[in-house]
């Protein structure tokens, strides 16, 4: 078989004309030794064109797909095997990946820290937290005695909380920091000395919300 089939098939003793060469050229097709047939084929119009999953990985070169030549619309989701989209994560292996998506919502799901915040004791009123996640404010109820309030909803108003802080720099008296949750949105801290009375104190409190 031709590499090339030719456009015009030619008969012994006839004349040579300039359109019958343009049409020799002009028709002319690959043929089928011109292509594998395993990464390219010849289509009906007689063109090459890449087979149908005929670029296997041992073609590519090392290094020769780089992100700057990948489409982001072109990589999509159904497009991959080897990545889940799993909420809770129950499907996950030693060597898939996982969407953001799924990561996201399985450490806002399951993971327990679901608020904590660094506040100032000494302020009166309500106040925005030094730093912190899922705290939106802390109001400062009496001498001791705070209400963090939550930008999260817990899933019941019974929750794990903790709450620490430094004892009185003087080491004069001693105190105790605690804290236990007052509904799905607000938790109470204290913070009392050995008599049982209230203690602002003079560093940080820290608290957590776990669920």
């Amino acid at each position: 078989m031709a590499i090339i089939n030719k456009g015009t098939a030619f008969s012994n003793g006839e004349q040579l004309s300039a359109s019958k060469l343009n049409d020799l050229v002009d028709g002319a097709t690959f043929g089928t030794e011109s292509v594998d047939n395993a990464s390219t084929i010849v289509n009906a119009n007689g063109a090459i064109t890449v087979r149908d999953s005929g670029i296997t990985a041992a073609k590519l070169a090392t290094n020769s797909v780089t992100t700057t030549k990948i489409l982001n619309a072109n990589v999509t989701f159904e497009k991959l095997d080897d990545v889940i989209d799993d909420d809770t994560m129950a499907t996950a292996t030693a060597t898939t990946l996982a969407t953001s998506e799924s990561i996201k919502a399985y450490v806002d799901t399951f993971l327990g820290i679901k608020a904590h915040c660094v506040f100032d004791g000494t302020l009166t009123g309500t106040n925005a937290p030094f730093s912190g996640r899922g705290v939106t404010s802390v109001t400062r109820n009496s001498n001791g005695n705070w209400t963090i309030n939550l930008s999260v909803t817990a899933p019941s108003a019974i929750f794990t909380t903790l709450a620490s802080s430094q004892a009185k720099s003087n080491g004069t008296t001693s105190n105790a920091t605690g804290a236990y949750s007052t509904s799905t949105t607000t938790a109470l801290v204290t913070r009392e000395q050995a008599d049982g009375s209230g203690a602002d104190g003079d560093t940080p409190i820290s608290f957590a919300a776990i669920w």
